[in-house]
């Protein structure tokens, strides 16, 4: 085409809408530099990225507020309000410098404010797992994208895949699993605490894979559901020109802006003793942070300035027009070039290469919570008035208290509404999700049996279930139940699946046997399993309390050892710990009417030698309140 002027070309202004900063949490870079990119991108209409670490509440509604919140696999400050203080909510599958591998905060950078963003204790070592532990398939994923959709049903879903070989094939399945967005993250970028090893020999440019998912979404007519990212090592107009032509449709950028605040890409960020205040919690260090919002925002009007100037020599007026025209794109004359052959990362599959609808609208219109939501709603406007309702839940009736949750969350935030606002007595098979994200005030009492994930992320209110069948011989709810959980109480009268209490940061619980896995990970709350556990137990667990009912002298072989001890708590300097058991035992027995705890109860003197209290090798003092009893 013949070169037009560049007053014909979109405004910055257009432009800047495409732009996002890449997720860096809160805790991996300092308070200052983690603010300064949220007023940057907030006052150009960009898009700021929380990272997996929380965000402090008195950000949320201001300029400081970071658009895009993340949900990674550690869970780390993922509440209601959290949720919905967000424009957009990206899952994190992977990161594009370490892919697989999770991550970890060291506790020398967990500050009293980073503990408290994320729910745990200072000066402790937080570990995100390698895999989501609610993602073990493409339909877990979709259940994910669900519950998102009724925490907030405003904001898009956002799912960050990794540049690798088939990652067109996962992309299809991410469309088709109701996301609106996805991001494709390549490995030139990458967090500077990455193991060398990862940052060298694994992840791909991200070229590789944005034509691939393109491609991919393309051939199977799903491009036009979902919007298409990247990010990697991004820096220039021409880079984001090449990311459109190959498919992308808006860019992130994290090292460059980094770089923009002060960093020196000196690779310490894991030592806490970055010497430019932009990777470190330590107070002296962030004296010396330099980094202003200003030379942000001159970057992108920069970056926004190159890509005009280029769309004008290539002769086009909006990014728009080149999304997806890899048939621009022509290998340079070059020996080194010839050496391979680009024709996969430059086919051009017929079709529509731009998202064209505003949400991906999930088959399931949650029609049951949306009527019960009409009925509540006075209560959330007026807390005054409480209300209990009974209802008849099916398994089809998935995330059952996540939309109601969402709605209180948006009036009150995670203060939520007075204890027993709203009480729903509920009769059957509870889909899966049932308790996500439970807001405070929120009381469901099922009798009948959970699926999955029952309690995942749940931050206050009282999840109980009551089968017909009590006891650790039967099944009262599935897999990964209290996943990321920051408070509130679950009590099941009979045995739940695998991976219990997985992240729980804060929660209560008290069930009657468990599946392998059990607590791992757990940096909060308390947890007592009268039955038997699986194997595995307590792996990676660095804050909370386990109590386990072992009456077969098999609990000890079950654990993992390498964070956590097992001590008896029938001795006389453990009164405390006895008095928090039976007070919690109680309440449980109140609830349930459970037949094990009130046997447990009736011969306390001789069953509390049963026990074990699971606690992390270096807490010194107990998280425990007899008075309240939890």
């Amino acid at each position: 085409k013949e070169p037009i002027d560049v007053s014909e070309v979109e405004t910055k202004e257009a432009i800047f809408k495409r732009f996002a900063t890449a997720a860096m949490s809160c805790g991996s870079i300092s308070p200052e530099a983690h603010e300064a990119m949220a007023i940057a991108m907030n006052t150009i209409g960009g898009m700021s990225n929380s990272g997996e670490g929380g965000e402090d509440s008195k950000r949320y509604g201001t300029i400081k507020n970071s658009k895009i919140k993340q949900v990674a696999s550690g869970r780390f400050g993922v509440t209601p309000e959290y949720l919905r203080s967000a424009t957009e909510i990206q899952i994190k599958v992977a990161q594009g410098a370490k892919p697989g591998e999770g991550g970890q905060l060291p506790g020398h950078k967990v500050t009293p404010l980073i503990a408290t963003l994320r729910h745990t204790v200072p000066g402790v070592t937080l570990i995100s797992p390698p895999p989501h532990h609610d993602i073990y398939s493409i339909e877990d994923l979709a259940q994910l994208i669900f519950d998102l959709k009724q925490i907030n049903p405003e904001a898009k879903i956002t799912v960050k895949l990794v540049s690798t070989i088939g990652v067109g094939t996962i992309a299809a399945g991410v469309a088709k699993a109701y996301a609106d967005r996805i991001v494709i993250s390549g490995s030139d970028g990458g967090t500077g605490a990455a193991p060398l090893t990862s940052i060298k020999h694994t992840g791909n440019p991200w070229e590789l894979g944005l034509s691939e998912a393109h491609n991919a979404l393309k051939a199977n007519h799903l491009r036009e559901f979902v919007h298409v990212q990247t990010d990697g090592g991004l820096k220039t107009g021409l880079d984001v020109i090449k990311a459109a032509m190959l498919g992308a449709e808006s860019y992130a950028f994290g090292t460059a802006a980094l770089t923009l605040l002060g960093c020196k890409i000196l690779r310490i960020c894991h030592t806490n003793k970055c010497s430019v205040g932009v990777a470190t919690q330590d107070e002296f260090l962030r004296e010396h942070f330099t980094g202003t919002v200003e030379r942000l925002i001159s970057y992108f009007d920069f970056l926004a300035q190159d890509v005009r100037e280029i769309l004008a020599t290539l002769g086009y007026r909006r990014i728009e027009d080149i999304v997806g025209r890899s048939d621009l794109l022509k290998v340079i004359d070059d020996e080194f070039a010839h050496k391979f052959d680009f024709s996969n990362v430059l086919r051009r599959i017929n079709g529509i290469d731009t998202c064209q609808k505003e949400s991906n609208v999930p088959f399931d219109d949650n029609k049951f919570e949306k009527a019960l939501l009409k009925k509540v709603h006075r209560t959330i406007e007026k807390p005054n008035s409480p209300i209990k309702i009974s209802e008849t839940i099916r398994n089809v009736n998935r995330s059952f208290g996540t939309l109601i949750s969402g709605e209180i969350a948006k009036y009150y935030g995670d203060k939520g509404l007075p204890d027993n606002s709203i009480i729903f007595n509920l009769n059957g098979i509870a889909g899966q999700s049932f308790g996500a994200f439970l807001s405070k005030g929120m009381n469901l009492y099922l009798n009948g049996s959970g699926n999955d994930y029952v309690g995942k992320g749940m931050n206050g209110g009282k999840i109980i279930i009551n089968p017909m069948h009590q006891g650790e011989k039967f099944g009262g709810a599935g897999n990964t139940c209290l996943y990321g959980a920051t408070g509130g109480k679950l009590y099941v009268r009979a045995a739940v699946g695998e991976r219990f209490a997985v992240r729980n940061s804060g929660a209560t619980a008290v069930v009657e046997g468990t599946g392998d896995n059990a607590c791992e990970y757990m940096t909060g709350g308390i947890v007592a399993i009268l039955g038997k556990t699986g194997v595995n137990f307590g792996a990676g667990m660095t804050g909370g309390l386990a109590f386990v009912y072992d009456e077969d002298k098999i609990f000890v072989d079950k654990m993992n050892q390498e964070l956590i001890e097992a001590v008896r708590i029938d001795t006389d300097d453990t009164e405390r710990e006895r008095l928090f058991l039976k007070r919690l035992l109680i309440d449980y027995v109140n609830e349930t009417e459970s037949e094990k705890a009130v046997q447990i109860l009736e011969n306390y003197r001789s069953e509390i030698r049963n026990f074990w209290m699971v606690k992390p090798k270096n807490m010194t003092v107990l998280p425990l309140n007899p008075e309240q009893g939890d």
